[in-house]
């Protein structure tokens, strides 16, 4: 025996659409599943309704942004500007080296200052962490 089919109030359907509901916002405030919310989305009718109602929503946030730029309101001014119009925050980074000067980013040391002991030391030092040699 089959389940009996939940009944969806179209007018409340159109009501949370129109507010951006999710399906599982959907489907909690009918008390059903997030999969009943798809199935019955695929009825023409319903998903009719759904679309419409989520174009209508999306039109009065629209209607009501633009309306508190036009009082003013700068958030929404900015808003506006970044969404619509395409404006952008730019932060320009520059980093410089000492004195204003390119920065080094390779530097080779300076061998020449150093005695031959030193450099015997060094030369020991490398040959005990080098890699060893592939055959």
């Amino acid at each position: 025996m089959p389940r009996p089919r939940v009944k969806i109030d179209l007018v409340e359907l159109e009501k949370l659409c129109g507010m951006q509901c999710t399906d599982d916002e959907i489907a909690a405030f009918f008390d059903v599943s997030t999969r009943t919310i798809e199935r019955r989305r695929q009825i023409k009718r319903i998903s009719e309704i759904m679309d419409r109602a989520k174009a209508k929503g999306r039109i009065s946030v629209r209607r009501n942004l633009f309306r508190e730029a036009g009082r003013g309101n700068i958030a929404a001014i900015i808003f506006l500007a970044k969404n619509v119009i395409g404006y952008r925050d730019i932060v320009n980074t520059e980093h410089s080296g000492l004195d204003g000067g390119p920065i080094q980013v390779a530097n080779k040391p300076d061998f020449s200052q150093l005695t031959d002991d030193e450099l015997r030391q060094l030369r020991e030092i490398f040959n005990k962490t080098k890699p060893p040699r592939r055959t």
